[in-house]
Parts: structure tokens; C-alpha cells; sequence
């Protein structure tokens, strides 16, 4: 005789197989801050969106003037995180492109001659400039190496594939300075998917692999497709759905493209023979499911990846607060990691 609790297990799942909706309707949830993460991570976990996720610019120029507010709010408080971090950033042009030289003042003795390449996360939208410079300014400080941040090309005026044709550039022009196996390679949400996008064009090109890559809650899939995009929908406190601002800009940046692209979403490229890899996200991350895939998808294919889940992290808060444990572990991790697999 079969028992009881067998019973129940069978008819639970006759109930969900014989459901009308392959869709499951969630409760209402007041979701409280967990006591498991630092008062400073707390801090901004508490915090009410801002309007602006439910933005929609409508023209090229609403766009712009959106940008330009960006890059105006994430420039104003570069100075005091240079000087705090020991750091100096420089404009340079490489293979025509706009970048910035991110220096510590104090350069690690087994990192004299290694590099990072660092893109900026934003949407392909936002944070052009200077304002982009700042994970690479945390990065350089805490690992006490020398970056090159990536200024790449965006839309409106420069749709995909600009921006990847200007990584590639620089990454082609410092391959004549640097051994491919001194190069790392990094960026958070959007840089994270350019991160994993540069491979995937690399190998197509031909061209030797960086040494390691270290994408950050990664924007591999452009489409609603994942299960945190329905998950983290309202839970997470920066982007907070795909129906906002973020959906308008994937479609902005792929102009047209399919946006299962494996170049506009790398998670449907092949990554067979890839670098090491080590990939970031947080448990209401609205991307938590772009990470998770890129990860598995890595696995299946042999890389050694790695991957560090943040408790109760949105989108990409492991970089917003300097004082943060969990922001000095990341990026202690992340020290550890490119100096672990870059050669000296």
C-alpha cells in the first residue's frame, strides 16, 4: 500500500498538471529587509524605487537629455571616490575610441604588468563619459591594478553593434601592448553582457581569449525570458520590471535585431573554451536569472565559473555602498580572482 504522504505527492501533482495556467499567481508580499545582510547594504535595500524605472523617453533627444541627467548625477561624486580609493582617471583615445585610464596611486608588485578592461553598465543608454568610471575606480582601488574604462559608443545615435565594435577595437590595439594572458576583462550589468559578448566575438575574430572575465549581474538575455524577470518584478529596487525603462532599451540598442542575438544576448552564444569566469548577482536581482543561466551555460560547457549570489541584493547594489562588507568582499573577491588566473 502506498504511503500517505506518496498519495498526496501524486495528487499535488495531478492538480498542477491539470491546471488551466501555466502561469503561477503569487500573494501579496511585504517583503521586510533581511537581517542577515549589513546596516549599510540595509540601508539601501529599504529604499523606494525611483520613478525613473517607469521612464520611456520617446525621442532620440529625450533620450539624450536623459543620458546627459545621468551622466551629470554619476559624475558629481567621482572626485571624492578618487581621492578616497587613491586613484586617478585620465581621458585617452585607443584605436579611436574614448576610454579612461583608472590608476591607483599604489600599482601591486604582481600587477605591474597586467591590465583590466572594464565597461560600464547602464542600459547601453546611460552613464556615457566619465560618469561610467566609477566600479573601475573601486576595482583599482581595491586591487591595486591599472584599468582601462571603456567610453563605447551608444544609442540613439549609435546602435548596436557600436559598442561592440568599439570593445573589440580596444581590445584588439591593446593586445599589441599586452599578452592576452595579463588581460582581464570585467563590468556590471550591461558591461557584465559586453564582458561575455567580447569573448564570444574574440574567438569568432580569431583573436587570443583574455586571461579571465568577471561579469556582474550580466544583461545576457535582452528578452523577457527567465524566470527572475517575473520573480524579482516589483521586488527588485532598481530596475523593478522590464516593462519600464530597461525593456525600451534593449529594443533601442538592438535597432531591429533579433534580440536573441547571441551578441546582443550572449547566453544563446557559444562559450565553449571560455576564460575563467566569475559571475555576481543578488537574490531580488531582476537579472538574477540572466546570471544563473550564463553560469549553467558556462558549466555545461567546461569553463571553470564561478558564481557569488548576494542575500537580498537588487540589481547591481553590491556596488553602492563603499563601506559595505558585502561591497569590500566582492571586490576582494573579484582582487583574488584576476590575480588567481592572469599571468605575471
Amino acid at each position: 500500500m502506498k504511503s500517505a504522504k506518496y498519495t498526496l505527492l501524486n495528487l499535488c501533482l495531478a492538480l498542477l498538471i491539470t491546471s488551466p495556467t501555466n502561469a503561477q499567481e503569487l500573494l501579496p508580499r511585504n517583503i521586510p529587509v533581511p537581517q542577515t545582510v549589513s546596516p549599510e547594504l540595509g540601508a539601501i535595500i529599504s529604499v523606494r524605487p525611483s520613478s525613473d524605472w517607469d521612464k520611456h523617453p520617446k525621442t532620440p533627444q529625450e533620450w539624450k537629455i536623459w543620458a546627459e541627467q545621468s551622466a551629470q548625477a554619476g559624475a558629481k561624486d567621482l572626485p571624492l571616490l578618487c581621492e578616497k580609493m587613491g586613484v586617478t582617471v585620465e581621458p585617452d583615445l585607443i584605436a579611436g575610441v574614448k576610454v579612461f585610464w583608472v590608476t591607483p596611486k599604489i600599482i601591486a608588485p604582481a600587477n605591474r604588468d597586467r591590465l583590466l578592461i572594464h565597461f560600464h553598465g547602464g542600459g547601453y543608454v546611460l552613464l556615457p563619459g566619465e560618469s561610467g568610471t566609477g566600479e573601475a575606480i573601486l576595482m583599482a582601488g581595491h586591487g591595486n591594478i591599472r584599468i582601462v574604462s571603456v567610453d563605447y559608443r551608444m544609442p540613439p545615435d549609435f546602435p548596436y553593434p557600436a559598442a561592440m565594435d568599439d570593445a573589440l577595437a580596444v581590445y584588439r590595439e591593446l593586445l599589441k601592448t599586452h599578452p592576452a594572458d595579463k588581460i582581464g576583462v570585467f563590468g556590471t550589468s550591461t558591461g557584465g553582457a559586453m564582458t561575455l559578448a567580447l569573448a564570444i566575438r574574440v574567438k569568432a575574430e580569431g583573436l587570443p581569449l583574455p586571461a579571465a572575465l568577471a561579469p556582474g549581474t550580466p544583461w545576457t538575455d535582452l528578452s523577457k525570458t527567465g524566470d527572475s524577470y517575473f520573480t524579482n518584478e516589483g521586488v527588485d529596487n532598481v530596475l523593478v520590471g522590464y516593462g519600464g525603462w530597461v525593456g525600451a532599451a534593449a529594443k533601442l540598442y538592438a535597432n531591429g535585431q533579433d534580440l536573441k542575438d547571441p551578441m546582443l544576448s550572449p547566453v544563446y552564444g557559444n562559450v565553449s573554451g571560455f576564460p575563467p569566469t566569475l559571475l555576481t548577482s543578488g537574490t531580488r536581482d531582476l537579472f538574477l536569472s540572466n546570471t544563473v543561466r550564463m553560469h549553467l551555460k558556462l558549466r555545461e560547457a567546461g569553463v571553470l565559473a564561478d558564481l557569488i549570489v548576494f542575500e537580498g541584493v537588487s540589481h547591481a547594489q553590491y556596488l553602492m555602498s563603499l563601506d559595505a562588507p558585502e561591497s569590500k568582499f566582492h571586490f576582494s573577491e573579484l582582487s583574488h580572482f584576476f590575480d588567481q588566473h592572469l599571468a605575471q
